[in-house]
Formats: structure tokens, C-alpha cells, sequence
């Protein structure tokens, strides 16, 4: 691959990369309507102070989880119209992921990123099905892969002719119920010329580490964040909850709400710092 740098346009008024921080937060699952539009307005009042990019994230079905008797979700249909009615009236731009390459074709109308779950990066139906819809597609770096693996990701999307194309690092198996991540695989991977995001919250998660269910460690998600701005990120993933000990997926690794406001602050001094540095290296 050549490695020239593509902008891409997600809705109409956010460009990757830009000159603001892209955060993409939300909680783990819908939970339900009314909890949704909450965390819609409350994050993207907080972003607006801040001066962020902003795009609200929640699934619709959570079709990985540990146990069959875990909550998944309220399914793409209900799910998608919950999305809908929370993008309209918080007035934000969604993004959910979707398993099946008969959903992106459902979700086209709705979504405004088009998400593919990292234990599916490899699935080659669902990534081109997501590409015909020439939506904006974020492919989250699976586990099980290098960095430099996500070219055949790429060229897969690319196949269809759209080349609105996100990477988001999430991660890498690190022995039994353990992930690490690699600052390296982000400098990596902007050599394809794509944006790429850091997940700051699944890269503190345990998966399978409660027996039943994932464990995580939320309190170390800011300092991946910031390791993934330091190497230059585009942008953060995170998921977020007002009462993480109660969510109904992810919770220990979902970044409590009201602490989000700090956090932020710090990240744009940070991604401004960093932004300032490298300009000045190509003076």
C-alpha cells in the first residue's frame, strides 16, 4: 500500500484527522431509550465545552458475550430505531457495530459509522457488505493480529470502492483472560494512510476474567488513551456510564461519567501538544 493520508468525512461536518480530537464514547449496550438519550445529551454537552469531535456510540447486540445468559441487547430492530430516535432528538451522529453482513444494509439509513467488531475483522462478507454502504467503516484490530495484518482488512473495504476507512486499536492477547496494548501498532498502522483511533476502555478489559463474564480495570483506560495521543492517535473510543457498577455489559472497564470532563481537558492539551510537536518536525 502507498502511504498517503486520506481524510475522511464522517456525517457532514467531522473530518479524521482534523485539528480537534475525535472522541467516540458511549455506553457498552443499549440498555434502554431513555438511559441512551441520556448519555447522548450528557457527553455531547461535555464535548461541546471542550471543544471535541464528537460520536455517540451504543450496540444494538452484543453478540460476543461470555455467557449465553448475559444481556445482549435489545436486537438490530428495536435497536436501530432506539439509535434513530436518540440521533435525532440529542442531535448527534451514531455509530453501532454489526455481525452479520445483512445488517449493514439495515442499519445504512441510520448509521453514520458502520462498525466492525474486532473478533470480525477477518469476516470478509461483512466487511465488504459494509463497504458497499460507502458509509465511514471503523474496523477494530482484532486480538489474534499485527498491526501490519490490517492492510487485508483495508483491501477488503477498499474492493468496494469506499475508502472512508477508521482503525481502531483495541488491544492484543497477552495470555489467558489478559490484553495488552502496544503504542508501536498505532504508528504502524497510520502507515496505510487511514486515520486511526485508540479504544482505551477494551484495551483494560479482561476477557472471561470473571468466569461468566469480562472483568476490566477502568482506572488504567486514561493512561492508555493517553499512551495512544502520545504515538498519535486521531482519536479515543471509550465507553462510558454514569454508574459502571450497575451497567448491563463492560462495566469494569467503562469510564464513570462524571469523570469524563477532566479527562478530557487533559486529552486535548494532550492531542494539541502532540499535534504542535509533529508540525514543527516538518517545518
Amino acid at each position: 500500500m502507498d502511504t498517503h493520508k486520506m481524510e475522511i468525512l464522517i456525517g457532514e461536518s467531522i473530518r479524521v484527522p482534523s485539528e480537534k480530537l475525535l472522541l467516540i464514547a458511549g455506553p457498552c449496550v443499549i440498555e434502554n431509550y431513555e438511559h441512551t438519550l441520556f448519555l447522548a445529551k450528557e457527553i455531547k454537552e461535555i464535548t461541546k465545552e471542550h471543544n471535541v469531535n464528537f460520536v455517540f456510540k451504543a450496540s444494538f447486540d452484543k453478540a460476543n458475550r461470555t455467557s449465553l445468559h448475559s444481556y445482549r441487547g435489545p436486537g438490530i430492530y428495536e435497536g436501530i430505531e432506539i439509535i434513530k430516535e436518540v440521533k435525532k432528538e440529542a442531535n448527534v451522529l451514531v455509530l453501532s457495530d454489526i455481525h452479520e453482513s445483512w445488517q449493514a444494509e439495515v442499519c445504512n439509513e441510520v448509521l453514520d459509522v458502520i462498525q466492525i467488531p474486532a473478533f470480525l475483522c477477518r469476516q470478509t462478507d461483512l466487511l465488504i457488505s459494509a463497504g458497499k454502504t460507502m458509509k465511514p467503516i471503523n474496523i477494530k484490530k482484532g486480538q489474534f493480529l499485527a498491526p501490519w495484518n490490517m492492510v487485508s482488512a483495508i483491501e477488503k473495504i477498499e474492493s468496494t470502492g469506499n475508502k472512508n476507512i477508521m482503525l481502531t486499536e483495541r488491544g492484543t492477547c497477552f495470555g489467558y483472560n489478559t490484553l495488552v496494548m502496544d503504542p508501536c501498532s498505532i504508528p504502524i498502522m497510520k502507515t496505510s494512510g487511514y486515520p486511526v483511533i485508540v479504544d482505551a476502555t477494551h484495551s483494560v478489559q479482561k476477557p472471561g476474567g470473571e468466569g461468566k463474564s469480562s472483568g476490566g480495570n477502568r482506572e488504567l483506560a486514561p493512561y492508555i488513551a493517553n499512551a495512544g495521543i502520545a504515538v498519535g492517535a486521531d482519536g479515543i473510543f471509550i465507553e462510558v456510564h454514569e454508574n459502571p457498577d450497575r451497567a448491563l455489559s463492560d462495566g469494569p472497564n467503562s469510564i464513570k461519567l462524571s469523570r469524563l470532563p477532566s479527562l478530557i481537558r487533559k486529552w486535548v492539551k494532550l492531542f494539541n501538544c502532540i499535534r504542535e510537536l509533529t508540525n514543527e518536525n516538518y517545518r
